[in-house]
């Protein structure tokens, strides 16, 4: 054997003890708070959910949410939006000018404080958008502590990407670590949150959520949402974006996609991502909807069926602002654009699934629910499975084709005296399911 290889091998057997405890430790999962096991979150768009657009207009909504089932309400950036290079007439509301203060455009801290008291009140958890990746060009910061931000050649500030309303925070800086995580603290200590749903989280180094998270959680156990799909992050992190489903969502819906494609990405995330992870399931949020469309845009015929698959998969289910109301325009981000909320069955629908999650332990989140257990159909158009915890099964049956397909199940799990969830009619199952599903036409069973 030649030298040269016998050191390679030998530099293998020296890094593999680091190999395997770096794919360990992107295994290891934060412990997650008790009471998100069974909870939906939805995404309150405080500057149009209302004529005003106040955290005060948006308090009667609450009662409604709560008849929803609404577990978690994620606000988006509460804080004061810079006006250096602002974008539009209000700007972003990602480019935050102070950390631990208000946005006068919805009102005061008082009036904040009161909606997570109401929130609390009525059983729901408030977690608030951190932008820690960056701020806008007149925060305080810039003043006060201009060695935070990265800075290019010349000692300018320097903007990430082409985002050119905000510049980037230097976390090589450790002084700004402990800026950030004092921020943070001010609005558990001050207005009693219950987490943070992290803008570009990925983007901020890992050390600094290792290091930040557990000192958070000493304070009040809290509730950690990343916008990133990077499965390391659940170290830290109680859920992840699961921008896999929405792309396959829009992939089936152009007809490029199977129910195989769905049954592999099931697979995948066992094999990727922590046991216990929680996945964000989404068909909408803030960036779809402006930036690439409405669900009636995107999914056309099928945003129904979509919307309760999320549902019903692994992974805790998210609605935006204005789904229930059947949200059918993109809504402005720089500008005022108030929603249209009318009647719509999507609500009803809502309210059910939810109603079924937070009952149902089959359908709970990460190792609380139960196990995702495949049926054989046969059928490249369908995709069923069951959830199944304890004495807690759930039946979920969807045609993902426009065209209408007859089923038949055969199977020794699907036995017993089930209900149909949406027309409450009770159903005996002997080892066999046999429906015909119109085109996008979906079908969900319980005991």
């Amino acid at each position: 054997m030649k030298v040269k290889n016998i050191l390679k091998i030998f530099l293998f057997i020296l890094i593999l003890p680091s190999m395997i405890n770096s794919s360990q430790r992107s295994k290891k999962q934060i412990p997650h708070a008790e009471w998100s096991r069974n909870l939906s979150i939805y995404e309150v768009n405080v500057r149009q959910f209302t004529k005003d657009g106040t955290f005060k207009a948006f308090i009667p909504h609450l009662n409604r949410l709560k008849e929803m089932n609404v577990g978690i309400l994620w606000f988006m950036p509460i804080n004061p939006i810079g006006e250096k290079n602002r974008k539009g007439s209000l700007g972003s509301y990602y480019s935050i000018k102070n950390y631990k203060e208000i946005n006068p455009e919805f009102g005061t801290l008082e009036d904040f404080k009161e909606v997570v008291k109401q929130a609390h009140k009525n059983g729901m958890y408030v977690i608030i958008d951190w932008v820690a990746n960056h701020t806008s060009w007149d925060n305080v910061w810039t003043k006060t502590n201009p060695e935070f931000y990265k800075k290019d050649k010349k000692g300018s500030f320097v903007s990430p990407f082409d985002w050119s309303d905000v510049i980037a925070l230097n976390y090589k800086n450790k002084k700004l670590w402990r800026a950030m995580l004092d921020a943070m603290l001010y609005w558990i200590e001050e207005a009693d949150i219950d987490g943070f749903r992290c803008d570009v989280a990925a983007m901020v180094p890992i050390d600094f959520w290792k290091w930040a998270v557990p000192i958070l959680n000493q304070k009040k156990k809290i509730f950690m949402l990343a916008e990133a799909d990077e499965p390391e992050l659940h170290q830290v992190f109680d859920m992840t974006y699961n921008w896999q489903l929405k792309d396959l969502f829009v992939a089936t819906y152009k007809k490029e996609k199977s129910a195989k494609d769905f049954y592999e990405l099931i697979k995948k995330e066992k094999e990727e991502y922590p046991k216990d992870a929680y996945r964000m399931n989404f068909t909408s949020n803030h960036d779809e909807n402006t930036w690439h469309g409405t669900d009636k845009e995107r999914f056309g015929e099928a945003r129904e069926m979509f919307a309760v698959l999320t549902t019903l998969i692994p992974g805790m289910p998210l609605v935006y602002s204005g789904e229930e109301a059947c949200l059918d325009k993109r809504l402005k981000f720089f500008e005022k654009d108030t929603i249209n909320w009318k009647e719509c069955k999507m609500k009803e629908i809502y309210s059910t699934l939810f109603k079924l999650k937070k009952e149902n332990s089959a359908l709970w989140n990460g190792n609380f629910g139960g196990k995702f257990l495949p049926l054989n159909v046969k059928n490249e158009n369908v995709f069923a499975f069951m959830r199944q915890k304890d004495d807690h099964q759930v039946i979920a049956v969807f045609n993902i084709s426009e065209k209408e397909n007859n089923i038949e199940i055969n199977s020794k799990r699907i036995n017993g005296n089930y209900t149909d969830l949406f027309e409450k009619k009770k159903k005996l199952f002997e080892h066999k399911l046999n429906l015909s599903l119109k085109g996008w036409e979906y079908k969900v069973f319980y005991k």
